[in-house]
């Protein structure tokens, strides 16, 4: 189950079907340095994202990562 504390590349590394879904939300950074150390919630943030499109990113990762 994917998180919103979890590292942008720790979640591509262990789910790495969800790299079309982070492209689509324009997360275009999963593949840089800060990714290693920045989590979902951070890079959402930076991206400007409300908190509730936040939970609907997550579901969206969730479900493509089962």
């Amino acid at each position: 189950m994917i998180t919103k504390k979890m590292t942008l590349s720790k979640i591509i590394q262990k789910y790495p079907q969800t790299a079309e879904v982070f492209l689509r939300h324009g997360f275009h950074c999963f593949g840089c340095h800060f990714a290693s150390e920045e989590t979902l919630e951070q890079a959402a943030q930076t991206h400007g994202m409300a908190s509730g499109d936040l939970e609907k990113l997550l579901a969206e990762l969730n479900a493509v990562a089962k």
